[in-house]
């Protein structure tokens, strides 16, 4: 790579740690083996892609490289064709490819192919790819024993509480199994998925038994931006709904109306546990997607989540999943403190 393809901020040292980052990822997340074939596909859109390109190259140096801007599609679904299964395939996307009608990871994983994902990396600007980049470390031991420890407290609690400044949410029924997105793959159909990883999630077992309040500080807008308000804002929920706010914003309320005009009303479904500490509220990237995984607590709003079935929701008309993160003091499991002071306190069962 020459040095006029590297924009400032992100410097050769920052390059060399997602190398690094990258390198750990393949040995013990994807548990990749060099002597299996891998294709890594790529554009040069964005800073931060080039970079990636660049990590990977470095890591995999007998893969096959594309470029998605200098081929035709049917050039980059034929680099699939060989590929036996085991075999790796890497996506770095300063937006989303576009093959057609080919839906690229879901091929793949039919296929039986190991995927690592890389989308929206346009919306992760200049500095901010610093932060992405640390993101990608990947901590076998902490991801996979709290994570686990994470998922059995919540697989067996009857009563969690999200507490935000003394604004309690309460969920009083339980929850659905948990899944896990911490790079354990074992057991699994597919390998791998979208990175940075790191979330332990659920939802409530019964929707309308979510009752109470809490602080958001920030809240995916509908640009799928990361939007912070100047201060926090406070969702009034009742029977897993939202039904109004406290010290809301023009661009929050226009989240709940866009909502309400897909769904008639703001359902309350996602209970998710972030695990990634390269992220907080104090450190965050701009694409949602990505800041998902942030460290503490995030909610989703409205009636989308595939992962669960329920009863009161119909997929067809279940259009929005808006991400919202916690302003959280604490959360309860039973009778646990589980979560304190930015930090998970559970240890491997």
């Amino acid at each position: 790579m020459t040095e006029d393809r590297i924009l400032a901020p992100i410097p050769e040292s920052a390059i060399a740690t997602a190398a690094d980052n990258v390198r750990t990822i393949l040995s013990e997340a994807i548990e990749y083996r060099p002597q299996a074939a891998a294709v890594v596909i790529s554009d040069a859109q964005c800073e931060l892609a080039v970079v990636l390109t660049e990590a990977y190259r470095r890591c995999l140096p007998d893969a096959t490289l594309i470029d998605v801007d200098s081929v035709p599609p049917e050039a980059v679904r034929a680099a699939f064709e060989p590929l036996a299964p085991g075999a790796l395939v890497v996506l770095i996307q300063s937006t989303s490819f576009r093959l057609a009608a080919f839906r690229i990871r879901l091929e793949l994983f039919k296929r039986s192919l190991k995927v690592i994902e890389h989308p929206h990396l346009a919306r992760i600007p200049g500095a901010e790819g610093l932060i992405y980049i640390d993101a990608l470390a990947y901590d076998r031991s902490y991801y996979r024993g709290v994570g686990g420890a994470l998922k059995a407290r919540i697989d067996r609690a009857r009563v969690g509480i999200v507490d935000s400044g003394g604004e309690q949410l309460v969920f009083g029924a339980g929850f659905e199994p948990a899944k896990l997105n911490v790079g354990d793959y074992s057991g699994m159909a597919n390998v791998g998925g979208q990175y940075p990883i790191g979330e332990v999630f659920t939802e409530s077992s019964d929707l309308e038994a979510v009752n109470g309040r809490v602080r958001i500080a920030i809240f995916g807008d509908t640009a799928f931006s990361v939007n912070r308000p100047d201060h926090p804002i406070t969702l009034v929920v009742r029977e897993g709904r939202v039904v109004g706010t406290e010290h809301t914003t023009a661009e929050f309320d226009r989240v709940l109306d866009s909502i309400r005009a897909d769904e008639d009303e703001v359902w309350m479904r996602e209970l998710g546990f972030g695990m990634n500490r390269a992220f907080s509220l104090d450190r965050t990237v701009s694409d949602v997607g990505a800041f998902e995984r942030m460290c503490g607590v995030h909610l989703s709003l409205g009636a989308k989540h595939a992962i669960y079935n329920k009863p009161n929701i119909r997929k067809k008309s279940a259009r929005q999943h808006v991400d919202v993160f916690v302003l959280t003091d604490s959360v309860t499991l039973d009778d646990e403190v589980i979560y304190r002071d930015g930090a998970w306190l559970v240890a491997a069962e």
